[in-house]
C-alpha cells in the first residue's frame, strides 16, 4: 500500500495537522494560564469582601471567555483529522489512544461546560462561595482536559499498556493505569500545564502593563501583575524542574530526539551541553541524560550504527538491524494471516512466535533509508535554545517584577513596562518552540518506534489536502484576527465601572 502512497500527500496531511496543532495552541495555555489567575483572584474577593477584588477578576474572566470558545472550535478540529487524515493510525491504535480522548470529552469538557456558564451568568444568582467553586472547577475541568491530551500524546512519544493483536491487526489495551500515569505523561502533564501558567501571568503582566503606559486604572494594574508575577515564578521554577525530568526521560526513551536537540554526531562520556556555538556546560549533557557525569550519551551516528553498549549491558542494534527486524515482523503478520485463513494452526503459531519478537521493530521495516530516522536536526536545536533561553528569561522577569512591586515602584518604571508589553509574544514562542522540540523530534514516528507516518496516513487525494490545508488556514487566521480583534476591545474599554 505504501508505494501507491504520493509523498507530497503525506507532507500535506502533516503540514495540515501541525498547522492546526499551532493555531490551537495559541489559545489553550492561555485558558490554563487565565483559571489559574482569574479564580485566585476571586478567591481573594470571597476571603476579603473587597469589591476591586471581583472587578479585577471579572475583566479577566472576560478575556478567558473570549480565548476559552476560539480554543475549543480548534480542538475539535484537531480530533476529527485523526479519523480523516491518519485513518491508518486510528486503525492501528484507536483502542488505545481513543480511551483518555473518550475520557476527556465526556468528563472533562462537560465539566467545563456545566461550571463555565455559573462562572459567568451566576454572579447575582448563586452565593459567592458556590460561584468561586464554579470558577475553580472550570478551570480543574480545562487541567483535567489537558491531562488526557497529553496521556495521549505521552502515549505516542512512549507506548506503554498494550499488546499487538495479530488477529485484529491492532494494538489493544491490557494496562489502563500504565497508560493513565505512565512517567512520561506524568512530567509531560506538569511541564505543560505550568509552562501554561507561565504564559498566562506573561499576558496579565503584558496587558497590566499596557494600562501603566496609558495611565490608566493604575491600582488594576499593579494588583493585577502583583498576583500573576507570582503564580508566574512558581509556574516558571517548576517547569524548569519538570524540563529536566524530561530531558532525562527523553535520554532514554526517545535518545534520537536528544541527539538531534544538541546536534550530537558522535556521543560519548562526560559530554558537555551545547548554550550556543562554542559556548558548552562542561559534563552536564551526560548529567541531564544519566544522571552521571559520567554517562556515556550516543550521538546521531551512534544511534544510526548502533554497537555501543546500552545501561542494561546489551548492545544496541543498528538502524539496519532495526529495519531488517521490522520487515521480520510485517512477514510474519502477513503469514499470521495467511495461515489463519488457511486454517494452518501449526503455521499461525510460528508465525504469532516471531511476530512477538520482532513486534518492537515493527515500524523500522516501513522506513525506507535510515537517513529518515533523523528528525531536522536545525530546527530542534534552536528550538530547544529558544525554550530554554526564554524559560530563564521569564524566572528573571517574574523575580524583577515582584522585586518591584516589594520596593514600590514598580509603576514608575515606564521601560519595564513596555519591556512587559512585549514579552506576552515572547512567551507564546516559548510554548510553541516547547511544541515543535516534542513533536519534530519524534519524527518520523507517529507512534515511537511502532508506527512511522508514512505508515499512518490515510490514501487520499494530494488535492484535496492542500484545499482543505489552506481552507484551515484562511479560517483559523479569521479566528485569531478575531479574537484579538475582540480582545483589543475589551482591553481598551478596560474592568467593570465601580
Amino acid at each position: 500500500m505504501l508505494e501507491t502512497i504520493d509523498t507530497s500527500m503525506i507532507d500535506w496531511s502533516r503540514a495540515q495537522f501541525a498547522l492546526t496543532a499551532i493555531y490551537h495552541w495559541l489559545f489553550v495555555p492561555l485558558t490554563l494560564g487565565l483559571a489559574v489567575i482569574m479564580a485566585t483572584m476571586e478567591t481573594l474577593y470571597v476571603r476579603t469582601g473587597n469589591e476591586f477584588w471581583k472587578r479585577t477578576a471579572k475583566f479577566w474572566m472576560k478575556l478567558f471567555g473570549i480565548n476559552f470558545a476560539i480554543g475549543v472550535a480548534t480542538g475539535l478540529i484537531l480530533e476529527f483529522q485523526f479519523g480523516t487524515n491518519w485513518s491508518n493510525y486510528s486503525w492501528f491504535v484507536g483502542d488505545i489512544f481513543g480511551a483518555p480522548l473518550a475520557i476527556e470529552g465526556i468528563l472533562a469538557f462537560f465539566m467545563e461546560a456545566t461550571f463555565v456558564a455559573v462562572m459567568f451568568f451566576g454572579w447575582h444568582k448563586v452565593s459567592k462561595g458556590f460561584h468561586l467553586a464554579s470558577t475553580w472547577l472550570t478551570g480543574l475541568g480545562a487541567t483535567i482536559s489537558a491531562w488526557w491530551i497529553l496521556v495521549a500524546n505521552s502515549w505516542m512519544q512512549y507506548p506503554v499498556g498494550m499488546e499487538f493483536n495479530p488477529e485484529t491487526m491492532r494494538n489493544e489495551m491490557v494496562d489502563f493505569m500504565a497508560v493513565a500515569f505512565s512517567p512520561v505523561a506524568v512530567v509531560k502533564f506538569f511541564h505543560t500545564v505550568l509552562s501554561s501558567w507561565m504564559l498566562g501571568a506573561a499576558f496579565v503582566i503584558g496587558v497590566s502593563a499596557w494600562y501603566l503606559i496609558r495611565k490608566r486604572e493604575k491600582e488594576f494594574a499593579l494588583a493585577s501583575m502583583k498576583v500573576a508575577a507570582a503564580v508566574g515564578l512558581f509556574a516558571a521554577l517548576v517547569t524548569a524542574g519538570t524540563g529536566d525530568k524530561s530531558a532525562y526521560q527523553v535520554a532514554q526513551v526517545q535518545p534520537m530526539k536528544l541527539a538531534a536537540m544538541e546536534a550530537l554526531y558522535e556521543g560519548g562520556t562526560h559530554e558537555p551541553l551545547t548554550v550556543v556555538g562554542s559556548i558548552k556546560i562542561p559534563e552536564m549533557l551526560s548529567f541531564l541524560a544519566t544522571h552521571s557525569t559520567a554517562g556515556y550519551v550516543p550521538g546521531i551516528n551512534n544511534l544510526l550504527e548502533g554497537g555501543y553498549t546500552l545501561p542494561d549491558g546489551s548492545t544496541a542494534l543498528s538502524a539496519d538491524e532495526k529495519m531488517v527486524n521490522g520487515k521480520k515482523a510485517i512477514t510474519a503478520l502477513a503469514d499470521f494471516r495467511r495461515a489463519k485463513e488457511e486454517g494452518d494452526e501449526a503455521s499461525m503459531q510460528i508465525a504469532r512466535s516471531a511476530l512477538k519478537e520482532y513486534m518492537p521493530y515493527f515500524g523500522y521495516g516501513y522506513i525506507q533509508d535510515k537517513e529518515d530516522l533523523v528528525p531536522h536536526v536545525g530546527l530542534l536545536f534552536w528550538s530547544f535554545r529558544v525554550m530554554v533561553g526564554l524559560g530563564m528569561y521569564f524566572i528573571l522577569f517574574f523575580l524583577v517584577i515582584l522585586f518591584l512591586v516589594w520596593k514600590k515602584r514598580l509603576a514608575e518604571l515606564n521601560w519595564l513596562h513596555r519591556i512587559s508589553l512585549w514579552s506576552i509574544p515572547l512567551a507564546y514562542i516559548a510554548s510553541q518552540a516547547g511544541w515543535i522540540v516534542a513533536e519534530m523530534g519524534r519524527q518520523p514516528w507517529t507512534i515511537q518506534d511502532l508506527l512511522p507516518v508514512n505508515a499512518a496516513v490515510s490514501k487520499l487525494e494530494t488535492g484535496s489536502v492542500q484545499t482543505t490545508f489552506f481552507i484551515f488556514l484562511i479560517m483559523f487566521t479569521v479566528l485569531l484576527i478575531a479574537e484579538i480583534g475582540i480582545m483589543v476591545k475589551a482591553i481598551r474599554k478596560g474592568p467593570e465601572e465601580k
